[in-house]
């Protein structure tokens, strides 16, 4: 937060599975079905509603998640406070791993490198290159989508985000 000047955003599917592991394996349905409609809120105040209902839910069974649900409020319902084209994007980390297991194959190709400043260039000229692809190949998050983020959400409307999604059309 002191770096980036953001809140930090768990990834969502990280903290189900840390629920499912003080759980009985009879028990993930029950835990899935509590916590799963609370990424797929409409808005904030609604997953909070349904984190609330969880927590209430599970206070008396499994008090533990219970109190993994309150403490990690904030870091799992981060993504929120950004446009709702985002949310898919943010709440995981899935992009980042697959990043960081290229990293991790391209670089167990040299081996040893002969010293850190040649690391340093193969994992740079990999960030480059990935940072070109989000930015231009896939998009991951477009130019138009960033600025409705830096515009502030004061600023934006319902028809700017409704411009942001392309619509599909017939072949």
């Amino acid at each position: 937060a002191k770096v980036l000047g953001c809140a930090w955003q768990r990834c969502t599917v990280h903290f189900l599975r840390d629920c499912f592991g003080h759980a009985r394996k009879d028990q993930h349905g029950l835990l899935g079905a509590l916590i799963r409609p609370i990424f797929a809120a409409d808005n904030l105040e609604q997953a909070r509603d349904r984190l609330s209902e969880a927590v209430a839910h599970l206070d008396g069974r499994l008090s533990k998640i219970a109190t993994m649900l309150e403490d990690a409020e904030h870091e799992i319902l981060a993504f929120y406070a950004f446009p709702s084209s985002h949310w898919s994007k943010l709440r995981s980390t899935n992009p980042l791993e697959r990043f960081n297991k290229e990293v991790g194959r391209r670089t167990d190709v040299v081996g040893i490198f002969p010293d850190d400043r040649s690391l340093i260039r193969l994992a740079g000229m990999l960030c480059i290159e990935q940072n070109d692809e989000w930015l231009v190949g896939r998009g991951y998050l477009s130019a138009e989508s960033i600025s409705l983020v830096l515009a502030g959400p004061a600023e934006i409307t319902d028809n700017e985000i409704k411009e942001e999604v392309p619509e599909l059309k017939a072949a």
